[in-house]
């Protein structure tokens, strides 16, 4: 017999552990299926030779979300301030307060004199942004607060931030356009905007992209790596009474019958599917012939439609072993480092430049490929994580290992995939990315790699089932088909699909670790409140 469910999850991300939790503390039979070995999605990390490596996220932000969840849930993490340095080429600051913005703006000068009041006024809007974060997380997130057991704190601290809140709230929503955009319009200097703007996705919403001087400072890190934090999630699921299965992806969904299939050939029946993982496999394989034929039409022309959009830029990473002494990399920059080796700026690189290449890849040979390629490593922008800068037990005794990442096209890695030379692109890549961090802040990384290895956006995809590999939901180059407003914030999580919710990076954008517990969270209650309502109808 099949067995029936409260609520399934699909996807066990930090968005769908989220939403497993909540619904087996509130004491609803909830089954968590996951198509890898192990929960976590792009919170993971794991160990080879020694070295631990973070494969997703770096270090998190606590947003008045992760915190207050985690407290919720009754879940203890030892964490740690995970600082952020940014450097460009010799020219390197450590961020460590809002006073930090000053440094900042002296690193810009000294690197393009002339530009003064241009830089000034790039600041000048950073300043502004911080004080619009310090309102936006002034207080938790009420989707976390008990406001019935402490009604003093809602009169007092709550009611008065709400206010700011919803003024600030329509404020920032006037700075929804690309960030290249906005900064066209206050600075003349290409490179100037490139070291600028390199940093983000492309066509980034302007707020999200220049908040990201107030985030830094709110990066923290777990004791033993980021993927501690998704296992003690995992571990209150079971202790809850949640069941979680692994190594199951999800092939077919009935909506008619509220029936899902596994690639096993298991079928399991929910009361509310929460669908966690990527939206254009749910409609991808949604079956809506059982459905009412108006509800059945709106599915299928969503599923058109959704079909044709894409994810953001992913990124590509190396994972690299050195023997050499933390301290030798603590005297350059704090665990978590953004790097741009050349002041010049990526340009039309990464913009025309690799347009022309996708366009005309069937003509171009390898060479014309690396040749850009050599261009791009040379001017990009780069994160370098550093764990055992976080926590010593976190690599062999006087063994560095580092992460190094920047933002690569899914496509290259595509068409080169198709073309029957990933392998080698992957390895050029490596090998660039490599000598271009020996040649200006690494130096010691000569002769001194134990060992290295990579990911690519084909590699986000094939492990967490991500589209286009991309790391926070939605393209910004096109029309976004979900939720893009924080006051629609609570709708994010309602599908086309009658008793199916949405969580995660797909389900509201721009979405990271915070915004995929927000939903997971809202996807939770919205359960939750259909259980108590079947139960008070029995």
């Amino acid at each position: 017999m099949m067995e029936t469910y409260d609520a399934i999850i699909v996807g066990g991300g930090i968005a769908g552990m989220t939403s497993a939790a909540y619904i087996a503390k509130h004491g609803a039979r909830v089954l968590l299926l996951e198509k890898n070995e192990k929960c976590g999605g792009l919170i993971n990390s794991f160990w080879r030779d020694g070295f631990l490596f973070d494969g997703g996220v770096r270090a998190l932000e606590s947003a008045g979300i992760i915190l207050p969840m985690l407290r919720e849930l009754g879940i203890e993490i030892e964490r740690v301030k995970s600082p952020v340095s940014v450097g460009v080429e010799d020219s390197i600051i450590r961020v460590n307060s809002k006073e930090s913005l000053k440094e900042y703006s002296d690193l810009l000068r000294k690197m393009y004199p002339g530009s003064e009041a241009e830089i000034e006024s790039v600041v000048s809007f950073i300043k502004r942004i911080m004080k619009d974060m310090e309102i936006l997380y002034g207080v938790d997130n009420p989707l976390f607060m008990d406001f019935k057991n402490n009604k003093s704190y809602f009169v007092k601290v709550y009611l008065p931030w709400l206010l700011k809140f919803l003024f600030t709230l329509r404020r920032i929503g006037k700075f929804q356009m690309p960030v290249e955009e906005f900064l066209e319009k206050l600075v003349q200097n290409r490179s100037l905007r490139d070291i600028i703007d390199q940093h983000f996705f492309k066509n980034t919403p302007t707020f999200f992209a220049m908040s990201y001087f107030y985030l830094y400072q709110d990066y923290f890190y777990p004791k033993g790596g980021v993927g501690t934090m998704a296992e003690l999630v995992c571990e209150k699921i079971v202790q809850f009474g949640g069941e979680i299965e692994t190594g199951r992806e999800v092939t077919e969904v009935i909506a008619g019958r509220k029936v899902i299939v596994d690639s096993g050939g298991r079928s399991y029946k929910y009361k509310k599917l929460v669908w966690a993982a990527d939206l254009k496999k749910l409609y991808s394989i949604v079956k809506t012939d059982d459905l009412p034929e108006t509800s059945a039409k709106t599915v299928n022309t969503f599923r058109s439609e959704i079909s044709k959009k894409h994810g953001t830029d992913s990124i590509f990473s190396i994972f690299i072993a050195v023997d050499a002494p933390p301290e030798k990399f603590e005297a350059i920059s704090s665990g978590h480092f953004f790097y741009t080796p050349s002041k010049k700026g990526l340009g039309e690189t990464h913009r025309s430049e690799m347009k022309s290449i996708l366009e005309n890849w069937s003509v171009n040979s390898r060479e014309d490929v690396l040749s850009w390629l050599d261009r791009f490593c040379e001017l990009g922008t780069y994160e370098i994580s550093i764990p055992v800068l976080k926590d010593k037990n976190l690599a062999p005794q006087g063994k560095t290992g580092l992460i190094i990442s920047t933002l690569f096209e899914y496509e290259i890695v595509k068409r080169a995939n198709e073309s029957g030379w990933y392998d080698e692109l992957k390895e050029e890549l490596e090998k660039r990315v490599i000598e271009v961090l020996s040649n200006s802040v690494y130096p010691i990384l000569k002769d001194r790699i134990l060992f290295s290895f990579s990911s690519s956006p084909l590699s986000i995809e094939s492990y967490v089932g991500s589209s286009e590999g991309s790391i926070v939901g939605w393209s910004f180059e096109e029309p976004i088909p979900v939720v893009a407003s924080m006051m629609k914030v609570n709708s994010s999580v309602k599908t086309k699909i009658p008793d199916v919710l949405q969580v995660g990076q797909w389900a509201y954008s721009p979405s990271g670790v915070p915004i995929s517990i927000l939903t997971g969270k809202l996807a939770a209650d919205s359960v939750i409140k259909n259980v108590k309502n079947a139960r008070f109808e029995d």
